[in-house]
């Protein structure tokens, strides 16, 4: 079974050159001990000043299929955990004092109070954006 067209496993020989093989670890700053993820829910972390906004997210106001009801539609998370939708969608009913839940990873909150879920995603850092709707 040596007939040469057996794909070899054991690694074989090294590819080439490796340009980082040189490199050390010697004259770099220790890293922080704080780098790890916090507990704390990114409602209550206090705002950077000059920090970077984390991504737009689009509140849509609607009432289709509703009953009638207003519900606004928050959507667009991009690189954000569920239990930190959980406490951004936890901050917003608090917030508003309504209702409401998450389904397919976007928050729903009853009624009609844009500006309050709004302030809440600006202190999380994020750039709302009053998306369709009226």
């Amino acid at each position: 079974m040596s007939d040469g067209k057996r794909i070899r496993t054991d690694g074989g020989p090294a590819f080439g050159h490796n340009p980082f093989e040189a490199l050390t670890a010697a004259g770099l700053p220790d890293v922080p001990a704080s780098t790890g993820p916090t507990d704390v829910p990114a409602t209550e972390r206090p705002a950077l000043k000059g920090a970077r906004h984390r991504g737009r997210v689009d509140i849509i106001r609607q009432r289709a299929g509703r009953g009638g009801k207003t519900v606004m539609v928050i959507r667009g998370f991009a690189g954000i955990s569920g239990a930190e939708k959980e406490a951004l969608a936890h901050a917003m009913r608090k917030a508003c004092g309504t209702g409401g839940t998450m389904k397919n990873g976007q928050i729903e909150i009853q009624g009609g109070n844009r500006d309050a879920v709004a302030r809440v995603l600006e202190e999380a850092r994020f750039h709302p954006v009053f998306a369709g709707g009226w």
